[in-house]
């Protein structure tokens, strides 16, 4: 048994060596982290986008100096002229046909993104989603809009958001006839990102806003389904393993023991050899035809032979290389391991009664410490396996 929990142990170390490397790259697989460029020709993905309150009356400007360019960078002057200044530029989806697309984000929770700017400024980002029950492809003012605000300066101001927390402005819910109360918006259909001015940006002013390292973050939760799968999998599969392996080596080790043991010691002594030291010989005689007495003990044994303890103990060390003790629990212990392997219709108490045990739960631990399994168990395995040659029941 002790190889086989030396395997077993080996086999555990490296599950939780290849379990620990396995949990180590899905969850790092799990985390999301994809950058947004624009694409300077006509093909498939994001492309630049300008907007002003010129369709509105005003009279602010708004430019993208280089369409080639795939970080955002556009500058723009406010002007009083209209009711509402605004200035943005975004980032549209189309597909490979130029017309409108559609990105699912639902996998990210936050966008991350360094804002320069000049003069220093409040801005706006948001974006539009498509929402199915009030949107009309292309146009953006019809898709619902959730944005912040956030700030930048001439050095650079790195800039975290998170999508899930986003606001939808009053007026868009005045604009399809919404009440406000619908606030709610989802990430599996984004058509455009947005960047422009706000309330605070300052009037008649050259202006600039550039965004870089536009990188989408979130999670891939299959990663860490796919994980658990896996860990339960495996663990299941060593704990299936571990049980029909140890049941194997047990029985092994049973049927070893049951070849060495169920011959009885002083029996085959006796029987294979003449003692010509009588004392010896009536000692063992005495130990293995009383074993199954509860009262026997050592007292007993040098009462009813007439033999020194001390030599009693000497005698049995020398020849069977046991105390006193030890010896009768292996005579007891290897009778009631043959009466169980017969699985005669005795219980185990009754079986540890009639090998001299009168306390069950002490029989049950000693059997134990020799067998490595509680008797119900031997008995189990026993009428399992094939019985051990030259082991006759009697």
């Amino acid at each position: 048994m002790q190889e086989f929990f030396q395997k077993a142990l080996l086999a555990l170390i490296g599950l939780v060596i290849v379990d620990a490397l396995l949990a180590f790259f899905l969850i790092y697989e799990s985390y999301l982290s994809v950058p947004l460029q624009a694409r300077p020709d006509a093909g498939a993905g994001w492309h630049y986008l300008t907007n002003s309150d010129k369709e509105s009356d005003g009279a602010s400007a708004v430019r993208i100096p280089d369409p080639q360019r795939e970080q955002l960078r556009f500058e723009f002057k406010l002007s009083d002229a209209g009711k509402y200044p605004f200035a943005s530029a975004s980032l549209v989806l189309h597909d490979s046909k130029g017309r409108f697309a559609l990105a699912d984000w639902s996998k990210f929770s936050d966008i991350s993104f360094l804002a320069k700017c000049a003069p220093s400024n409040s801005m706006v980002f948001g974006i539009s989603t498509f929402d199915p029950k009030v949107s009309k492809v292309g146009e953006f003012l019809t898709y619902r809009t959730p944005g912040t605000y956030f700030s930048c300066n001439k050095d650079g101001v790195p800039v975290a958001l998170d999508l899930t927390r986003l606001t939808i402005p009053d007026w868009w819910f005045y604009r399809v006839q919404l009440d406000l109360s619908h606030q709610g918006y989802a990430l599996d259909k984004v058509a455009k990102i947005a960047f422009g001015t706000s309330s605070q940006s300052p009037l008649h002013v050259d202006s600039y806003l550039e965004i870089s390292e536009l990188t989408l973050h979130g999670r891939d939760y299959r990663y860490i389904a796919a994980l658990v799968l896996i860990l339960l999998a495996s663990w299941v599969g060593f704990a299936v393993w571990f049980f029909r392996a140890h049941a194997r080596a047990l029985t092994a080790s049973l049927n070893s023991r049951m070849k060495k043991d169920l011959p009885l010691v002083a029996y085959r002594q006796l029987t294979l050899e003449p003692y010509k030291d009588k004392e010896k010989a009536s000692v063992l005689r005495y130990i293995a035809t009383n074993y199954t007495n509860t009262e026997l003990d050592l007292e007993s044994v040098v009462s009813a032979t007439g033999t020194n303890r001390n030599k009693v103990n000497e005698l049995l060390k020398t020849e069977l290389g046991m105390t006193f003790t030890s010896y009768l629990n292996k005579l007891r212990l290897s009778e009631a391991a043959r009466l169980l392997a017969e699985n005669s219709g005795a219980t185990v108490s009754e079986i540890a009664y009639s090998v001299g045990y009168a306390n069950v739960s002490y029989f049950n631990k000693l059997f134990k410490e020799e067998y490595g399994c509680t008797p119900k168990s031997f008995r189990t395995i026993a009428s399992q396996r094939d019985p051990a040659p030259g082991v006759e029941s009697g």
